[in-house]
């Protein structure tokens, strides 16, 4: 087992830090949550997969944290749902030191929700949106609060957003409607500071690179073919982690930064651009108020 998830020498700090963590059962999520449940905290997990939050919940209970660690099962490409899930962390928890955001479900074929919205659209985008938005008071109620969405930042530019076409009807494939979720979450992490200007929440858009996880999602043979041709270049989830958790431990200062692979980048360019933020924050409510 490698070092990171093991509990020698880590005491103290972050013993008393409640975590929530979205896709909290594979991959970096589980990484997260198993980490700071062996350094003493408490972690609430949500997924879709009944049988991974099980195992999950039993491999916290092998490393001595039963009562710390607890399972929401809610398929959060479902707006009700993810909603949902938020009423039952609020049951668990009176605060919450950290939300990690990592839920993501690769889609070669367009899938639409029986809510109306395009799967990766809802899922990669609104969840986190609803998510950071409704948590804000349980965030505050901690001393040094943060939102780590790892998603982006693409650093790119809103140009590649297809403001007219969120919901890819015209042109779709996987790839690009995964591409197109990580504008969306730079333009979210901006939205979120302006809208929260007494927050003491900090919001960190963290882009970890090409990493080994269970690559979630329903896959054609050519892209299922792509993924399997990646994996000879991506990270091991031990190493790509380590960043995530060097954010965890000491969030910045900044109301909002962006880290890609461990180094921070400049959020002046046109990805986080101001009014562009303010466009998709209406049309976001627009979307979920229908």
């Amino acid at each position: 087992m490698s070092s990171f998830l093991q509990t020698d020498g880590y005491i103290g700090a972050s013993a008393a830090k409640t975590l929530v963590v979205t896709g909290g059962t594979d991959g970096l999520g589980r990484a997260v949550a198993l980490h700071y449940l062996a350094r003493g905290a408490e972690v609430v997990i949500i997924g879709r997969d009944a049988a991974k939050g099980a195992a999950l919940l039993a491999e916290a209970a092998r490393r001595g944290a039963p009562g710390r660690a607890h399972f929401i099962a809610a398929d959060l490409s479902l707006i009700a749902e993810t909603r949902s899930a938020i009423e039952e962390v609020r049951s668990l928890v009176d605060s919450i030191d950290a939300l990690v955001l990592c839920a993501r479900h690769f889609h070669s074929t367009r899938t639409v929700t029986t809510e109306g919205f395009e799967s990766n659209l809802a899922l990669f985008y609104l969840s986190r949106f609803v998510a950071s938005h409704d948590m804000v008071d349980l965030l505050d109620a901690a001393p040094e609060p943060v939102i780590l969405n790892v998603a982006g930042p693409t650093g790119t530019g809103a140009a590649e957003i297809r403001w007219d076409d969120l919901g890819l009807e015209h042109g779709y494939d996987g790839r690009t409607a995964m591409q197109h979720g990580g504008p969306l979450n730079d333009l979210l992490g901006v939205g979120f500071t302006l809208r929260q200007p007494t927050s003491k929440v900090r919001y960190v858009l963290l882009h970890p690179g090409i990493v080994d996880t269970g690559f979630s999602g329903q896959y054609d043979a050519a892209d299922a073919a792509h993924v399997a041709a990646i994996r000879d270049i991506a990270a091991p989830v031990e190493q790509a982690v380590q960043p995530i958790l060097a954010v965890l431990d000491q969030p910045p200062a900044a109301p909002l930064s962006a880290v890609v692979q461990g180094v921070p980048i400049s959020i002046e360019g046109p990805a986080f651009d101001v009014e562009d933020a303010k466009r998709l924050y209406a049309e976001t409510e627009r979307l979920l108020s229908r």
